[in-house]
């Protein structure tokens, strides 16, 4: 499982990426890079913005793993360890002075999941509307040492998260991270304009 390097979108050239942060966009099931990169405008000026694409081929767009929403939302861990491994090695071909991550829905728990494989790795994480894949992983006593700072937001209406994923999520972010959870009043799979506000500000201080 590789990422497609042709299809990253940058928000600067390769001559003024070094040196700077670097903030690390993870779409959600069935879409693209193009999709969160719609966000780069609002995002902080320093750090360069770079949106992938996910490996799997779905419903007209890319996934990270294969979907299993039923009983608790408990994908197959081994599919999220892959992925997450993916995107470490194309970590690996990069310069950067701090990465973080922000996902969506399933890049969400992408998010999460490359905070458990490589916790020193990342200065922060911004998990939108998604779920931690499991509730234990090898790496979450690592993890748990450095507690790195993560936003979590989600809306009340959102009907694709099932309950037990959100339950699971709440725990283990307390656990194992320094949690800002943000719960948005009738806001359903989707970014508000109050949270995009929020996780902005997030970024600007720990990015």
């Amino acid at each position: 499982m590789q990422i497609d390097s042709s299809a990253v979108l940058w928000s600067a050239p390769e001559r003024e990426r070094a040196g700077r942060p670097l903030i690390v966009l993870l779409h959600g099931y069935g879409s693209h890079e193009g999709d969160l990169f719609a966000l780069a405008p609002a995002l902080p000026l320093g750090p360069v913005i770079a949106s992938l694409r996910a490996p799997i081929p779905e419903s007209g767009g890319f996934s990270w793993f294969p979907i299993d929403l039923s009983g608790g939302g408990l994908p197959q861990v081994s599919g999220v360890d892959d992925a997450a491994n993916a995107v470490l090695e194309w970590l690996d071909s990069q310069q950067y002075t701090s990465v973080s991550l922000l996902g969506f829905s399933q890049g969400a728990a992408m998010s999460l999941q490359l905070l458990r494989l490589a916790p020193e790795r990342f200065a922060s994480a911004v998990a939108l509307s998604g779920f931690v894949a499991s509730a234990e992983h090898p790496g979450d006593a690592a993890l748990t040492s450095i507690r790195p700072p993560v936003f979590w937001g989600r809306g009340t209406d959102d009907p694709v998260i099932p309950t037990a994923a959100i339950e699971r999520t709440e725990e283990w972010l307390v656990d194992h991270t320094r949690a800002e959870t943000r719960i948005y009043e009738g806001l359903a799979h989707a970014i508000s304009t109050d949270e995009l506000n929020d996780f902005v500000s997030f970024l600007h201080t720990h990015a």
